[in-house]
């Protein structure tokens, strides 16, 4: 019997040999025992011709090859002053093949960085690429236009947050990888499997075992490569010309999005925490460009985000705890857009199309229980109340659009509806945004569950916990799955929207660490150890998303809605909202024309306008509006054909014909290179480095967070006074900031009710901002009123905070503005700029005094 499967590991060393005639691609696996060659011809202007004769060469073979090219290839026979085969680079993979209007391209990486390690399985960064034109320089046919185009596709920094991986897929979650594993071996030997077929087509070489001749007991595994899912793959248009032609072992697929991993310890025990997001590409683009949902129910600025948290002492995948929790941000899926013609920081949103029995939203929550099951949870954070109808509008139709869907579901797979106005909420001076945030946390990590591949624990027995008991979720034989999902949204799906992720993000690593045995109730408390290194990711996970879509980091973060960020903080929230809208404004329409070529949305041709030519890409992601299209979805039943008879269980991960139609296998042996994770990751054939090793370099909680006071409890949840860290989590290491912040803390009233709430919301009704990145938090309130309604602070502590400065400002009164100066003064800008900059800064204060 066959033990469980096991990943296949592709190519993942290269180097490219050039004649005059062709190009010869050599790559190898890890150890350099195992070759193939990949021959591309370079005669052909137009045309890309690729060979790959799917032979598997050893080392001693390729050399006898590349000889005998090289000999083949001279102009002269016997001559030795010029070699008629030369080396022209090496690179770790290919990104892709590209044509504009002469030849292809072959873009292939040269540089990469390891992010992080799941399992064994290295996933890595591209930090630098090298884009070659394949056809000689005797054949090629020029055109004018095609400079523009190459200089436009490169506008597409791939050294920025492109992530991939030789052995791991990353466009799945670790729940369909595991699942994958998981699957009993009647699944492949079933004869209706196309798993099988693939197995017995095998030859007597991929399907050697070094056991066989001396009659020991068979040592046989199948590898497993599953198809990527495409909707979070970026280079899938890039290879789609070659995936029929090569082996699969030269395709490797990339993601767009966020990768981070941080070590925990736990009194020494290693624990891994690791981020990745992963960025749709579909209807992918730029804030004000892409809004909305296209014809196809994709969103934009769609990104599915997972937190991996598995206890690093056990690496193997099936014999190691793992966990993960996966949640989801997009536009809210109606056809809506903001005209950016106007020049306003914040453009009026309109209703592009009716779509009276919500068509498009159908289409997209038809792709969310496919993927996620049941239940699909909805955080709307738009606002609610505005003098004038803006972001409401939003809310007006997505909540009928949610109702028309839900009447024909089942009751117990609906879609739940939450909305809650957190920008209102933010500006009570009572209310505590965070209070409530856990709240919501709470009830939808006990509806969806989590990921964990192993069973519970005996500490469970002996130290229950009743919320243990209420946690919803799928219980599996080996574990647990999560079932549905949380999809967060605001307007941009940036500020608001990152730091609800953070709270959801951190009550789910509480029950994490519990299913992991690693704490004794699924509790964790902010300013430990392990709260801000998880706060430390979510951040950089913000600022990164925030950049790819917006143009800008973060403008308020989590430590601006705790109401403990520093005064230079809000100097710096300024900084990214102008950097933000002076993105928008000029720079959002040439990054969008790289991305739509880049992904292969729009291909140049002779017969059709240029890419900078077309006065909107409306049509290019709107596929409806250029063909009518032959069938049209059922109003009533909106779902895809087997999803509901799974429910809750994800489709995806089902084991039926379907999802096995997109699985291949091949038999090999348990030792072998390709599927053992032991050679890859400590490479026994090379000499290295502790230092140098990606596990001694990565962040880590002891050295990192941890006190440097000896005596000082070294437990990770063990809540630190802000000056008892290693590193600053107010970005200061002022004591007199810190006082303040704590002493702020400690005077902060309790949540109020619900009715206290409310009232409050509506007090401050009238003073609604337009403009949500232009507002800035306070660190503390301007007034504290005792019970007799007379200010806390005395006339003595007033005047010997009240600082004068121009504009006529007392800044202990106003904080905010102090820092418009403090701005105002480092900004190194020309005499004409700063004067325009001046006038700026005059009317934000005065928005913010107001």
């Amino acid at each position: 019997m066959p033990q469980s499967a096991a990943t296949i590991s592709g190519i993942q060393r290269m180097v490219l040999y050039e004649t005059r005639a062709r190009y010869f691609l050599v790559g190898t696996n890890q150890a350099q025992t195992k070759h193939r060659v990949l021959k591309i011809d370079r005669t052909e202007p137009k045309d890309l011709v690729i060979i790959d004769d799917k032979h598997v060469y050893n080392q001693q073979e390729v050399w006898e090859l590349l000889g005998r090219l090289d000999l083949g290839n001279r102009t002269k026979i016997g001559q030795k002053g010029s070699s008629g085969l030369s080396r022209s680079l090496s690179a770790f993979g290919i990104v892709g093949f590209v044509r504009f209007l002469e030849g292809y391209y072959i873009v292939l990486i040269t540089k990469r960085r390891k992010m992080a390690d799941i399992g064994g399985h290295s996933i890595y960064k591209i930090e630098d690429t090298s884009m070659i034109y394949i056809p000689n320089d005797s054949v090629r046919v020029t055109h004018p236009d095609e400079a523009r185009y190459v200089r436009i596709f490169q506008n597409v920094d791939l050294s920025s947050n492109f992530y991939f991986s030789y052995s791991y897929d990353l466009s799945h979650s670790l729940q369909y990888n595991l699942t994958l594993l998981q699957r009993p071996y009647e699944l492949w030997s079933s004869p209706t499997s196309s798993a099988e077929e693939e197995v017995q087509k095998q030859s007597k070489h991929d399907s050697f075992d070094i056991f066989e001749d001396e009659g020991l007991p068979t040592q046989v595994v199948y590898g497993l490569q599953s198809e990527p899912y495409y909707k979070y793959v970026w280079n899938g248009k890039l290879l789609e010309r070659v995936k029929d032609i090569v082996h699969r072992d030269w395709l490797m697929y990339i993601i767009h999005g966020f990768c981070g991993q941080s070590k925990l310890l736990i009194y020494g025990r290693p624990v891994h925490i690791t981020l990745i997001a992963r960025r749709s590409s579909k209807f992918a683009g730029t804030r004000f460009l892409k809004r909305g949902a296209n014809c196809e129910g994709d969103v934009a600025n769609e990104v599915e985000t997972e937190q991996i948290v598995n206890d690093a002492s056990v690496m193997s995948l099936t014999a190691g705890s793992y966990s993960s929790y996966v949640q989801v941000r997009g536009s809210v899926p109606l056809y809506w857009s903001q005209d950016i013609s106007t020049m306003m920081p914040k453009p009026p949103i309109r209703l592009d199309q009716a779509d009276p029995y919500a068509h498009v939203a159908a289409l997209h929550f038809d792709q969310m229980l496919q993927r996620f099951g049941s239940p699909i949870i909805i955080l709307n954070l738009v606002k609610k109340r505005e003098k004038r109808k803006h972001e409401r509008i939003l809310s007006e139709e997505l909540y009928p659009a949610v109702i028309n869907l839900n009447q024909f579901l089942p009751p117990e797979n609906c879609i739940e509806y939450l909305a809650w106005d957190m920008a209102r909420y933010t500006k009570s001076k009572l209310c505590n945004v965070l209070d409530r945030l856990s709240m919501i946390a709470e009830n939808v990590v006990k509806r969806t569950g989590f990921f964990s591949n192993r069973s519970n624990f005996y500490c469970h027995t002996i130290r229950p916990d009743d919320r243990w008991g209420d946690l919803g979720g799928y219980i599996t034989a080996s574990g647990r799955v999560q079932t549905g999902v949380l999809r967060t949204n605001c307007v941009d799906c940036l500020d608001r929207t990152n730091t609800a992720q953070f709270m959801v993000g951190k009550c789910a690593l509480a029950y994490q660490l519990y299913a992991l045995g690693m704490i004794d109730k699924p509790k964790l408390q902010f300013d430990t150890d392990c709260v801000r290194l998880f706060e430390e990711l979510y951040e950089d996970h913000g600022d990164t998303l925030s950049l790819q879509y917006g143009g800008s980091q973060l403008v308020h973060r989590v430590k601006t809605y705790r109401k403990i960020a520093p005064w230079t903080q809000h100097s710096k929230d300024i900084m990214q909202t102008l950097s933000r809208y002076y993105s928008n404004a000029f720079s959002d329409a040439d990054r969008q024309d790289a991305i739509n070529l880049f992904l292969q949305v729009y291909q140049p041709s002779e017969s059709r306008p240029h890419l900078w030519e077309l006065p909107t890409d409306f049509y290019l992601h709107q596929r409806n509006t250029m063909a009518l299209p032959l069938d049209r979805r059922s109003y009533t039943m909106w779902w895809s054909a087997g999803v509901l008879s799974y429910l809750p269980v994800p489709y995806d991960e089902v084991s039926c014909e379907d999802t096995m139609k997109k699985v291949k296998v091949r038999r090999a042996n348990r030792f072998e290179e390709s599927i053992d994770i032991y050679t890859e990751f400590f490479k026994p054939y090379e000499l290295t480095s502790f230092d140098d090793t990606f596990c001694i370099a990565m962040t880590n909680s002891a050295r990192e967070f941890m006190p440097k006071t000896v005596g000082v409890d070294p437990s990770p949840f063990t809540v630190r006074k802000p000056e008892e860290t290693g590193k600053s989590v107010l970005g200061k290491s002022s004591k007199e900031e810190t006082l303040l912040q704590r002493k702020t803390a400690a005077s902060a009233p309790p949540p109020p009710s619900e009715e206290a709430i409310s009232s409050t919301s509506e007090d401050d009704s009238e003073d609604d901002r337009d403009d949500d990145a232009s507002v800035s938090q306070r660190s503390t309130p301007i007034k504290l009123l005792t019970e007799s309604g007379e200010s806390t602070r005395t006339q003595e502590e007033i005047q010997q905070q009240s600082v004068k400065e121009p504009y006529g400002l007392n800044l202990a009164e106003f904080p905010a503005a102090k820092d418009l100066l403090i701005y105002e003064r480092f900004a190194h800008l020309g005499e004409s700029q700063h004067r325009v900059e001046r006038t700026e800064h005059i009317n934000l204060a005065n928005i913010i005094c107001l």
